[in-house]
């Protein structure tokens, strides 16, 4: 099983880091291996979704139920896809003493674990889930820029 875990300090507030990370249908707009995607079913604190990941050559979709704390965390569990485990959480912290989550600056903190289903998959895909993983949390950190503006 692999491991990323990652954590950064933003001058954006942990509510628009949350609103960014939970905006699943606009992924492709700026992850540049999201093809596309969709969501299937929005839920009491969630949405599950379906994200088709097209990169190197490699293209592959994996079914994920987001479990949401509003501007605190998301949590993500796999439904489907070509992984045997994928669990993550995002937490997002407000810092400072008058930070709130609607202001101030804020700690993210990116979890994921995951395994694939088998090896003939793991030799095709790990390669590439294995960069996607690595760069998530600079995705929406330059995804913070252009939405928000350089801070």
């Amino acid at each position: 099983m692999k491991h990323v875990k990652k954590s950064v300090l933003l001058c954006y507030s942990a509510r628009e880091m949350y609103e960014l990370v939970t905006d699943v249908g606009r992924y492709p707009e700026f992850l540049p291996w999201c093809e596309r995607a969709e969501l299937f079913e929005a839920h009491a604190g969630g949405v599950t979704a379906r994200l088709s990941l097209a990169y190197a050559g490699v293209r592959h979709a994996f079914t994920t139920r987001n479990l949401n704390e509003t501007d605190r965390s998301v949590s993500i569990k796999l439904v489907d896809g070509p992984f045997s485990q994928l669990d993550g959480f995002w937490q997002f912290l407000p810092l400072g003493k008058a930070a709130t989550a609607e202001t101030g600056a804020c700690k993210i903190e990116f979890e994921l674990s995951y395994a694939f289903s088998n090896r003939a998959l793991e030799a095709v895909i790990s390669p590439v889930f294995d960069r996607i993983a690595s760069t998530f949390v600079e995705s929406f950190v330059k995804r913070a820029e252009s939405v928000h503006g350089l801070r």
